[in-house]
């Protein structure tokens, strides 16, 4: 089995936000392989299924961003999943809006979220999806405000359309990681 976090910060208010990348991107993947999001365990959202024929737990934290550890650490603990065989799905202002980059370990580059995984797993010997949101456009806007501003129609379109690349992300993920 592969954990497959996606991140992002509960509540309505936050669903459309650059942060929460990650949970919209799951909700299309779930939505696709027909695995539902109706569990409500580890302090998160959870559906069991299949992509491409490997098991998967998809994970959505229901902890703010800088806590997405704590949820995490719970579910690969009690299915006894090594980091190796988690992947966190995460926004990434070092990458330009839609660029996508999968890496294995490495730092957290300020990234708060996946700091807490770092703590509360002990390593940083997980895979990441990375998706770019950007950097603020203007310099009166900080990085907090930017990511937590919404993505505009047309990015949400584009987002749409990256999903496939994502998904393909994934597979090989599963397929050579573990």
């Amino acid at each position: 089995m592969f954990v497959v976090a996606c991140l992002g910060n509960p509540g309505k208010k936050y669903s459309k936000n650059r942060h929460n990348i990650g949970f919209m991107i799951g909700d299309i993947i779930s939505n696709q392989y027909g695995i539902a999001l109706n569990a409500s365990s580890f302090d998160s959202i959870t559906g069991r299924g299949a992509v491409e024929g490997r098991e998967v737990l998809i994970l959505l934290p229901q902890e703010y961003m800088n806590n997405s550890g704590g949820p995490i650490k719970k579910a690969t603990d009690y299915y006894k999943v090594p980091p190796e065989r988690l992947v966190v799905l995460h926004d990434d202002i070092e990458l330009g809006f839609g660029l996508l980059q999968c890496k294995f370990g490495g730092g957290h580059k300020g990234h708060n979220g996946i700091r807490s995984i770092v703590q509360e797993l002990g390593t940083p010997d997980f895979h990441r999806i990375r998706f770019g949101v950007g950097r603020p456009d203007h310099p009166d806007i900080g990085v907090a405000d930017h990511v937590l501003s919404n993505f505009t129609a047309e990015e949400m379109t584009r987002i749409r359309e990256l999903v496939p690349s994502v998904i393909d992300m994934l597979v090989t993920v599963m397929n050579t990681g573990g």
